[in-house]
């Protein structure tokens, strides 16, 4: 069972957590965080695109001149592709690009993304995100301490001081363990989930048993100094 270091927002060492191993040391598989990735961004596409094809251009559909004996080129209609203001061949036309992976796919995916974190080191688990005063440049100061570029915060509890601070941060993100996707993650260097947060990833995800009953939680913590 993999154990990690818990933090509080000074960086400093405040016990240790056992993490569920079927969520955050599954096997990392590529082709679902390709296939859920392109889920998320193909369900953004608005698809609006439209240009008009022949049929749909104003105009008359009787023939320039006659096929033979003028010594031009031969012409039909001034809506055909080939005329100047002429509609398109094969034009654009608005569709919905989206499609929906099933759930056990995008379940996977999503512990394929957590474990390759946990691998790299990029995990980080708190304590607790508390903030005296629900200001940006609070939470820029904990992500500074933890070396975040971009990055992902995610807690399970209803901190709207930390919601509210955090979504003026241009490369990082705050969201619940329900929003919590695997676009986001890959995009961030770092995550910054909470023991709360944890708690809740690991009873989501957790992998059904044969009986369609989700495996029993596995996530125990320990304060700092315990002996394993």
């Amino acid at each position: 069972m993999p154990k990690v270091d818990v933090y509080d927002i000074e960086r400093k060492k405040v016990g240790e957590i056992d993490l569920d191993e079927a969520v955050f040391a599954a096997e990392v598989k590529p082709h679902l965080l390709h296939e859920v990735v392109r889920a998320q961004l193909a369900g953004r596409r608005a698809g609006t695109h439209y240009a008009k094809e022949r049929a749909a251009v104003r105009g008359s559909t009787r023939k320039l001149y006659r096929q033979k004996g003028t010594g031009r080129a031969r012409h039909g209609a001034r809506r055909a592709p080939i005329a100047r203001g002429g509609g398109r061949t094969k034009a654009p036309v608005p569709r919905d690009y989206s499609f929906r992976p099933p759930r056990q796919v995008r379940r996977a995916a999503l512990r394929s993304a957590l474990s390759l974190f946990r691998q790299e080191g990029r995990l980080f688990v708190l304590d607790r995100f508390e903030l005296a005063e629900a200001k940006t440049r609070r939470v820029a100061e904990v992500l500074e301490r933890f070396e975040v570029d971009r990055g992902v915060i995610c807690d399970a509890a209803a901190n709207a001081a930390l919601r509210r601070a955090a979504r003026n941060l241009a490369r990082t993100v705050f969201l619940p363990p329900e929003g919590l996707n695997v676009y986001d993650l890959l995009k961030a260097d770092r995550l910054l989930v909470t023991r709360d947060g944890v708690s809740a990833l690991a009873a989501t995800l957790r992998p059904a048993t044969r009986t369609g009953k989700p495996r029993p939680a596995s996530s125990k913590a320990r304060p700092a100094g315990e002996g394993g």
